[in-house]
């Protein structure tokens, strides 16, 4: 089964190269975007639940914060006021959990596509990185990694006023992790930090236009 998605995308990127070389622009670079948008639309319904969820849990806040306020000597009672708000609004805080579960395999079979490619000798330069089966030599594509990241998060930052430790932990997370993974995408193929960085970006927009609907049914 593995093995079997492996193929897939290695089967995807000569499809979409394909694609660039009749068009006449040959870029494997373009071929990982075109992939890119393909697995954001067949991941659309999940990533449009989480960033309902996101959008929602912003708005409620206010709610939250002043139950546990009322609630600050009875946590459990608060607990259960929180939990019937989110029923109410059909919010699920563990949403946002589900996207990033499905992507990791995909993550992992693109590392493993591209270092197929490096054996069918199919790497191909982008720019200033000579091959896009090998780490970025320059270290520009994962700063951009980190941005990208950052960015995303930013805006998907639910804004927790009413729990200062989570508030807290999510502020730190909102560094610290653009950080690590602009640091692990320095020892992996430069065309997985391009995938990465089409992906927040995809993703950054698809917020963006969710957060200026103004009501979601």
């Amino acid at each position: 089964m593995w093995q079997y998605l492996i193929n897939i995308i290695v089967s995807s990127l000569e499809f979409f190269y394909d694609i660039t070389v009749t068009i006449g622009i040959p870029s494997y670079a373009l071929a990982i975007l075109l992939l890119t948008v393909v697995i954001k639309l067949l991941l659309y319904p999940l990533s449009y639940k989480q960033m309902y969820s996101m959008k929602k849990m912003q708005e409620i806040q206010p709610q939250v914060k002043e139950i546990q306020d009322k609630y600050k000597k009875n946590p459990e009672k608060a607990n259960q006021a929180v939990i019937e708000i989110y029923k109410k609004n059909k919010v699920n805080p563990m949403a946002g959990c589900l996207p990033l579960i499905v992507q990791m395999p995909i993550l992992l079979a693109l590392f493993r596509a591209l270092q197929a490619f490096k054996y069918k000798e199919l790497g191909s330069s982008f720019l200033w990185v000579p091959s896009l089966t090998n780490p970025d030599p320059y270290m520009v594509i994962p700063i951009i990694v980190a941005i990208a990241t950052y960015f995303q998060s930013k805006l998907t930052s639910t804004g927790n006023d009413s729990n200062p430790k989570a508030a807290q932990t999510q502020k730190m997370m909102l560094y610290f992790m653009p950080l690590m993974i602009g640091w692990m995408s320095m020892r992996f193929p430069a065309g997985l930090g391009l995938y990465w960085i089409y992906f927040s970006i995809l993703g950054t927009v698809q917020q963006l236009y969710i957060n200026r609907k103004p009501e979601i049914k």
